[in-house]
């Protein structure tokens, strides 16, 4: 099954959602760790950062936890782009679990991909514009000392706060908020100037 490519930011609760849907569609994933997004704010702020430009879609689990954590994210995003997809109740259990969630509903992880991929098709916002700029790569990453040097990680720190962006962010979620959030030369720019002001 080809890949859906999506411009918004995609928000579920859980490693194996973030795991199930990467390989159906081609986006950036945030994780909210379960209820972790009620606590922290770097987080929430990346959220909200995602929803007032790209745009987000919230796809959390069909129980009460799940609405919970859907409601508390359209809380923190007031003027944010949201699209809310739901999953179906289907009652079952995943296979990695021993026994069904407490409401006995299978939850992203253990949809099926067709489920899925037609949740996103009949939202209709898989993404057909062209990129205004070309799109950050890893190899750009490295090149401007970001990932695979001995000092990578202190200088992403140092970008990634000068973006507001998460100082614990990893390469590849630097390259997630660089190529849809900023242009490519808003960004290398930023790492330039970061550069220069360590000398």
């Amino acid at each position: 099954m080809k890949k859906i490519k999506i411009d918004q930011a995609v928000i579920v609760e859980g490693k194996y959602d973030k795991i199930k849907l990467s390989a159906l569609i081609d986006a950036v994933i945030i994780t909210t760790d379960g209820f972790r997004i009620f606590k922290d704010a770097e987080m929430s702020d990346l959220i909200r950062r995602y929803a007032e430009s790209s745009g987000i879609v919230i796809l959390t689990d069909s129980d009460a936890a799940g609405f919970r954590i859907r409601g508390h994210i359209k809380s923190i995003c007031p003027e944010g782009k949201i699209t809310n997809l739901y999953i179906p109740d289907i009652f079952g259990k995943e296979k990695r679990k021993t026994e069904p969630s407490k409401e006995g509903k299978l939850g992203v992880e253990g949809m099926d991909a067709a489920v899925l991929k037609e949740l996103f098709d009949r939202a209709g916002i898989t993404s057909d514009k062209k990129r205004e700029s070309e799109p950050l790569t890893a190899q750009d990453l490295y090149d401007l000392g970001l990932s695979g040097g001995s000092d990578s990680s202190t200088l992403r720190r140092k970008v990634a706060a000068a973006l507001s962006l998460p100082e614990r962010i990893t390469a590849k979620g630097l390259l997630d908020a660089a190529n849809t959030l900023y242009s490519r030369k808003e960004f290398c720019d930023t790492v330039i100037r970061v550069k220069g002001e360590e000398v």
